[in-house]
């Protein structure tokens, strides 16, 4: 696997699952978190098993009359054989005056800091890379992204092979398809196969259908 592999299978965001930054001093835009959840579980596996999220510590601190919430955050994860562990701080405002001049107390401070700093983390494996290196700034990135995982959700079918491609199921497929009524599509598949595979296919046959196939070969 090379260096930049899982990060490019996994930087290109769903505009879809993408926020405006809010209570914040700063305008932007972020993932929305349960989708790097999903994200990180098609990439690794279950959460718990696959990859998982642990708070190493977590604290209040006091500022005048508001209080900050702040959880140490460690991601780990199995890749290839191998686990990876990274750690990051998360952030909330757990009490605070809004510009309203109303006293907030935020009960789920706790939950977002954890959330935050796990974000961070899955960030730093190149997870919604394109939003925070500023690709997301670009209008026409962000329709390539929605065409991208478009892509990705729903991959094209690949034509179907056919399993056996041996002379008696060959002449078993092409006496079907003509015993259909298909029989011009299947002269015109015929057509063009090599001289040796014709030969063998055309002298397990019936004459009936041969009589058939000639009729409809292409002229």
């Amino acid at each position: 696997m090379s260096k930049m592999a899982l990060w490019n299978s996994v930087c290109v965001t769903d505009p879809s699952a993408v926020k405006p930054i809010t209570g914040k001093q700063y305008k932007g835009n972020s993932p929305k978190p349960y989708w790097l959840i999903q994200r990180a579980t098609e990439t690794f596996g279950p959460c718990g098993i696959g990859w998982g999220v642990e708070v190493v510590n977590e604290r209040f601190e006091r500022f005048a009359d508001e209080a900050l919430h702040v959880a140490k955050v460690r991601v780990w994860y199995e890749l290839s054989g191998q686990r990876g562990v990274i750690e990051q701080m998360g952030q909330t405002k757990a009490a605070y005056t809004s510009a309203a001049g109303k006293h907030i107390v935020d009960e789920d401070a706790p939950k977002k800091s954890v959330t935050d700093g796990m974000v961070k983390c899955l960030s730093m494996l190149g997870f919604a890379g394109d939003i925070f290196s500023g690709q997301w700034d670009d209008s026409r990135y962000i329709q390539w992204a929605a065409e991208e995982t478009n892509r990705r959700v729903n991959p094209p079918e690949e034509p179907k092979q056919d399993q056996d491609t041996s002379p008696k199921a060959r002449a078993g497929r092409i006496a079907a398809g003509v015993k259909n009524g298909d029989t011009e599509a299947a002269a015109q598949a015929m057509s063009g196969w090599p001289e040796a595979t014709l030969n063998s296919v055309w002298a397990l046959l019936d004459s009936a259908t041969q009589d058939q196939l000639t009729a409809a070969w292409p002229k």
